[in-house]
């Protein structure tokens, strides 16, 4: 549609995830049109962190060094550890400032269709941290979606066969949100998580 770098810039911010052609097209003309955008900065933002970040030796997460900061502080209890697909997962679970323990990050979830099977996914790491003994209770987090849920059903069936407590995350109706509008399985997980006030 324009020429030549312009969309050639457009088209490099459409290939990130969640920004289609309109947000590529805004944000490309944002940073053509705003004199104070520090571009420079920037790309070497872009650059540095393609450097620096790696993924946390013991949980996945994303750090700057060999071990993530949650991995790194002693007031975190280690007898709890959080399975999450993703290191976004994380950053979502400690904004709601309840969970205290460890986190073991993924990196997906099983899906057969797009050929990810369990030894694709960071599960034999989550083993060897388990084997010692110290963790009492892994709370499952995946997504509640049908890869999400084979996943947690996998590592269920998986860990039952060690002392350690294995829980789900609830899940249910949004705060704020009408029944009416609630699909089938929503509901139904609702009903299932229902509990005596």
């Amino acid at each position: 549609m324009y020429d030549g770098i312009v969309q050639e810039l457009i088209d490099e911010f459409g290939r990130l995830p969640g920004i289609g052609p309109k947000s590529a097209q805004r944000i490309a003309f944002h940073i053509l049109q705003t004199p104070s955008f520090d571009v420079k900065r920037l790309s070497e933002l872009l650059v540095e962190v393609r450097e620096r970040v790696r993924f946390c030796e013991i949980c996945g997460n994303v750090a700057e060094q060999e071990r993530c900061a949650i991995c790194r502080d002693p007031r975190r209890n280690a007898a709890l550890i959080c399975v999450v697909e993703d290191a976004k997962d994380v950053a979502a679970i400690e904004r709601t400032r309840e969970y205290r323990g460890l986190y073991h990050v993924l990196g997906g979830a099983i899906s057969p269709i797009a050929g990810v099977g369990p030894d694709d996914l960071r599960i034999a790491q989550l083993m060897t941290r388990l084997a010692d003994g110290t963790v009492q209770e892994v709370i499952l987090a995946t997504n509640p979606n049908l890869e999400g849920e084979a996943t947690a059903s996998y590592l269920s069936r998986l860990l039952t066969t060690m002392q350690i407590t294995v829980s789900r995350l609830a899940s249910g109706l949004p705060v704020g949100g009408d029944l009416e509008y609630a699909d089938e399985v929503t509901l139904g997980r609702a009903f299932e998580g229902r509990r005596v006030l």
